[in-house]
């Protein structure tokens, strides 16, 4: 027996960490392969909007047959007070930051990009107290103030900045981070908790539909005079990586905490950093970039230990990896863990899941939907992203 559960162990394991470089080279591969379709330089397709509306609009299909023909998870019971309190303004902001996000790649590098990503957890944070779902304290504000210095020091060492850019960038984290608080206030507190499918289902075609206003004004006009070159396997490739980086995150927050989870961000920052300086010879990084990502990653690795001690402090012992794993391994073959969403509530009648997304999260920008239905303790937590 003892042997049969090492086995077990061994494999859960193994698929823990093959989940999180699946994941680590989806959510790296997705920003590298969105700048070279967007850059004058390379492919030269310059209209961001349509590269996000493509994506919306084959994830909302794909959710779409799987929900509605293959029957592969049921949708939720979603009222239109929900929709449209709920759904419409989460997918409004969701929309706006992958707009302002995949356009920054027009005006900077992916390196410098990664870089201003540090920001997320300060942009989270005044979201968040802004809406009164966190309070500040002085030693998160401490790191905040930590994190921001060194994305001063990291922009002031860009050599090729641009301020269109930067702007947009930061206005997309800015705009995650709203969306984010709202999922939080609007969606948890209903008791409603939606999985990769169902996200997609409910929140891609309503944001592919705000999406069209902007284009229909800023890209259709450029698009209907100059020589765009159009390529089915380039954009068709580009959304199933971009649907594939959406369940490899449900994959990996399924398996592991919080802690493992950020640590895996953070090793996917430094790659992405390394691998665009080879891929795109145009992003150089200088020493003060360097240095100034370094303590604004200091700051970031800080806020992660303080927001996960919280969590744990308010929650029951938490289990090793290698008895959740064995755990999960046991409930492999339920595929309701992995995808029914959970509609148990409290007494009060909200969600008897944990309420704190919003102020511990780690985004990647490219898949943001994710709000899983069966998480570790720790775990119990959106990532982000934080890609674009």
């Amino acid at each position: 027996m003892k042997e049969i559960g090492k086995k077990m162990i061994n494999k859960s394991l193994f698929l823990t960490y093959l989940y999180l470089l699946i994941y680590i080279m989806l959510s790296s591969g997705v920003i590298l392969y969105n700048k070279w379709v967007l850059s004058p330089k390379y492919f030269n397709f310059p209209f961001p909007i349509t590269l996000t509306m493509i994506h919306m609009g084959f994830s909302g299909m794909v959710a779409f047959f799987l929900i509605r023909v293959f029957k592969v998870v049921s949708p939720v019971k979603m009222t239109f007070e929900i929709y449209a309190t709920c759904v419409i303004p989460i997918s409004a902001f969701f929309a706006s930051s992958l707009w302002f996000g995949n356009t920054a790649y027009l005006h900077i590098s992916v390196a410098f990009i990664q870089m201003l990503k540090a920001l997320m957890p300060v942009a989270t944070l005044l979201m968040a107290v802004l809406c009164g779902t966190d309070k500040l304290r002085w030693d998160v504000f401490l790191n905040m103030v930590l994190v921001s210095v060194g994305v001063v020091i990291s922009s002031y060492g860009e050599i090729h900045f641009n301020v269109i850019g930067t702007a947009y960038q930061v206005t997309g984290i800015f705009a995650e981070a709203l969306r984010l608080v709202l999922t939080q206030v609007l969606l948890q507190k209903k008791g409603l908790t939606l999985n990769p499918i169902t996200s997609l289902y409910y929140i891609a075609p309503c944001s592919f539909a705000f999406l069209s206003v902007p284009w229909y004004f800023l890209e259709k006009p450029a698009m209907e005079v100059s020589q765009i070159q159009f390529n089915f396997w380039i954009f068709f490739s580009n959304a199933i990586c971009a649907l594939a980086l959406n369940f490899s995150i449900f994959l990996v927050i399924g398996r592991t905490g919080a802690v493992t989870i950020r640590v895996a961000g953070v090793l996917k920052d430094w790659i992405l950093i390394a691998l665009s300086t080879v891929i795109f010879p145009e992003s150089a990084i200088t020493g003060l970039n360097i240095i100034g990502y370094a303590i604004a990653l200091c700051g970031v690795v800080m806020y992660n230990y303080i927001k996960v001690k919280d969590v744990r402090a308010t929650q029951h012992p938490p289990e090793s990896l290698p008895e959740r794993n064995a755990k999960d391994w046991k409930l492999e073959k339920k595929s309701s863990d992995i995808y029914a969403p959970s509609n148990s509530t409290d007494d009060d009648g909200t969600s008897s899941r944990g309420n704190n997304a919003a102020s511990d999260s780690n985004v990647d920008e490219e898949t943001p939907l994710i709000s899983s239905s069966r998480l570790s303790h720790i775990g119990r937590t959106q990532l982000s992203n934080r890609d674009a």
